[in-house]
């Protein structure tokens, strides 16, 4: 049927005199030429006379044909439509250029038009030429065709990036822009990110160095629901390297002297490039001497051979030496460095047990705590010596051997206790230095290497301390007397408390029992409080005689008075109460009361005597004051022993 009406209109324009129109508007539509078939009927039209025309055509202009000409025809006109979808790629010709645009032909009813920015990668665009692109859509709302180029590339480049994604291949882009941690790669005309951690196997700080630089890229990671890939150079270069480490590493024998260049240098050692293969040499590897860092030997890009001490296939890694390419100090030694010789050296290291001494790079010596100072008081390694001070030392033992060599910084000088007992005799009187203080006595230096002891308890005659610290402090100068010497144990017995007489020996009058004190509590613990008496003396009150009248009990730092309960000269201790104070004085009031009633009693019986006295003769009314009076001395009489059962109670 579609043949059909194609042939009426041919026929119609044949009749009209316009068959060349006809082929013209066939080929601008079909975009195909048509073949003789569809011209023959035309000149066969035109050759035939009026009174020859074929009269079997029927009223509605229906020619017949053949079954093999009606199939020819449908084969020619099927083939001048295309079937064209959205979001299909296609070919297209550039039929026209215009400032703007790009005129294309895809074969489709109307030509479409595309912006001329997307061609900007194609040098000298020219009619003719056939570019892919994609068809956006058939008739948009302006009946427009709309066709897209850039979005025909990404599809396209996509399609190659998954590819290559699968197959490892290498890519090729050019890095458009930086972004935030990293750049822009145009691959296959699509973006693609490169992380800044991705672009070298160093740390890159500046991105813009790279920005439209081509490179070499491998396409590391892809995302198909958001369509994003991630590239890497590194990985090319890691690769690289990685083919370089597999040959090193075949060649790699233990005790092979390689050159390398130091690439990093950390706490603990300096990571050695080894020409695309890295060894670490450690801290301990870098010199017979003792270093506290790699910097203060290595620098940064610095080249220098090192030797292979061993090496994993497996896991890759390899462990360097630089100082093995040197023999070892202990077996150069120079003559110098002998027994009783005296050598300088610098503190290296410090222990509780001592310090050791380098007097050569890689040589280092022992100086033990006893070999310090010739005095016996206890010295700690770490207050006598610091980290690179220089001193010098004599050497007591050398075994090169077991490389072990024994210092003696006091053996310098003579020994002080040769002749101790002239300098310091016993019972003479000298001014030391506090040097160390422990729980039960004070250490005090005399002379250099010589000092003693003072214990705690001949500190003072007077005061208990807890501490010595609380009398004394370290570098402090005392007073001591020398109570005995011990020469084969280096050990003097020192006293304070000496240098005075005995206060306890004159104090046991002023402080007799009984007797009254104003003091002031300095300590209180459970059992009771310390008193601070006159005089510097200390007493000791119970907690039950610190209670007042007023039934409170004393603070701390209050003063008030209290009275002498005890007193042991050869113990050094006195007992007092405030308690018995304000006890005694209400004793005294009512001794007081009773000395009272006792003489106005008294005074009565002499009244009574004298009045009998004087009375000759009684009479009836004498006798009746003599029974009054009488009766008032039997009152007072059975009175008196009530008053005395109540004292007594």
């Amino acid at each position: 049927m579609n043949f059909y009406f194609k042939q009426l209109n041919a026929d119609a324009q044949e009749n009209a005199g316009a068959t060349e129109p006809v082929e013209e508007a066939s080929a601008a539509t079909t975009n195909a030429p048509v073949e003789a078939p569809a011209k023959a009927p035309v000149a066969e039209a035109v050759e035939t006379a009026h009174d020859d025309f074929d009269w079997s055509v029927d009223k509605r202009n229906v020619s017949s044909y053949s079954k093999e000409e009606k199939e020819k025809y449908d084969k020619v006109y099927d083939n001048t439509f295309i079937q064209l979808n959205d979001g299909e790629l296609v070919n297209g010709t550039v039929v026209g250029l215009t400032k703007t645009d790009v005129v294309l032909n895809i074969g489709f009813k109307s030509d479409g038009l595309i912006s001329l920015n997307e061609f900007r990668d194609i040098q000298g665009l020219k009619i003719g030429d056939e570019v892919e692109v994609m068809i956006v859509e058939k008739e948009d709302r302006d009946g427009h065709l709309n066709l897209s180029r850039k979005q025909a590339r990404t599809t396209r480049a996509w399609e190659k990036i998954v590819e290559v994604n699968k197959t490892g291949e290498v890519v090729t882009g050019l890095v458009t822009s930086k972004t935030k941690g990293g750049l822009i790669v145009d691959v296959f005309g699509m973006e693609t990110f490169l992380p800044g951690s991705q672009i070298d196997v160093k740390p890159v700080t500046d991105y813009d160095q790279f920005v439209g630089k081509t490179m070499e890229f491998k396409v590391v990671k892809i995302n198909e629901t958001i369509k994003n890939a991630v590239v890497s150079h590194k990985a090319l270069i890691e690769s690289d390297m990685e083919a370089q480490r597999a040959e090193i590493i075949g060649k790699l024998e233990k005790g092979q002297v390689l050159e390398g260049t130091v690439k990093n240098i950390t706490d603990f050692g300096a990571f050695m490039d080894l020409g695309g293969l890295d060894g670490l040499l450690y801290i301990t590897d870098i010199s017979w001497g003792r270093i506290s860092h790699p910097n203060e030997v290595l620098k940064m890009d610095q080249k220098l051979n090192v030797v292979v001490l061993d090496f994993d296939d497996e896991k890759k890694r390899i462990s360097l030496g630089l100082k093995q390419l040197t023999p070892h100090p202990w077996d150069v030694l120079p003559a110098d460095i002998a027994e009783g010789n005296t050598v300088k050296g610098k503190v290296v290291n410090i222990e509780d047990y001592g310090a050791f001494l380098e007097i050569y790079p890689g040589v280092e010596g022992l100086v033990h705590v006893s070999e310090i100072t010739w005095a016996n008081t206890p010295i700690n390694a770490k207050d006598f010596f610091k980290l690179g001070d220089e001193h010098e030392a004599k050497i007591v033992t050398l075994d090169k051997d077991t490389r072990k060599m024994s210092l003696s910084i006091k053996q310098l000088t003579e020994d002080p206790w040769n002749d101790i007992e002239s300098r310091f005799a016993e019972g003479t009187k000298h001014e030391g230095e506090v040097k160390n203080i422990t729980n039960y006595g004070v250490f005090v230096e005399l002379a250099q290497g010589i000092g003693g002891m003072i214990h705690i308890s001949d500190l003072s005659w007077l005061k208990r301390f807890n501490h010595p610290g609380e009398y004394t402090k370290v570098g402090e100068k005392i007073d001591v007397i020398i109570l005995g010497i011990d020469k084969e144990n280096r050990k003097l017995q020192l006293g304070h408390k000496q240098l005075e007489e005995d206060p306890w020996n004159t104090l046991q009058d002023t402080f007799a029992i009984g007797t009254v004190h104003e003091g002031t509590i300095t300590r209180k613990d459970d059992k009771g409080a310390t008193i601070q008496l006159p005089y510097g003396l200390e007493g000791f009150a119970p907690n039950r005689h610190l209670t007042t009248k007023d039934g409170k009990s004393l603070g701390l730092d209050e003063t008030a008075e209290f009275v002498v309960i005890e007193f042991d000269r050869n113990e050094k201790r006195i007992v007092v109460s405030h308690a018995r104070v304000w006890e005694q004085e209400q004793y005294a009031e009512r001794e007081g009361v009773k000395k009272a009633e006792r003489a106005e009693a008294e005074k009565t019986k002499k009244a009574v005597k004298t009045i009998q006295s004087k009375v000759e003769k009684a009479t009836l009314g004498d006798l009746g004051v003599l029974a009054d009076l009488k009766k008032k001395m039997d009152q007072e009489a059975n009175a008196k022993p009530a008053s005395d059962s109540e004292e007594k109670a």
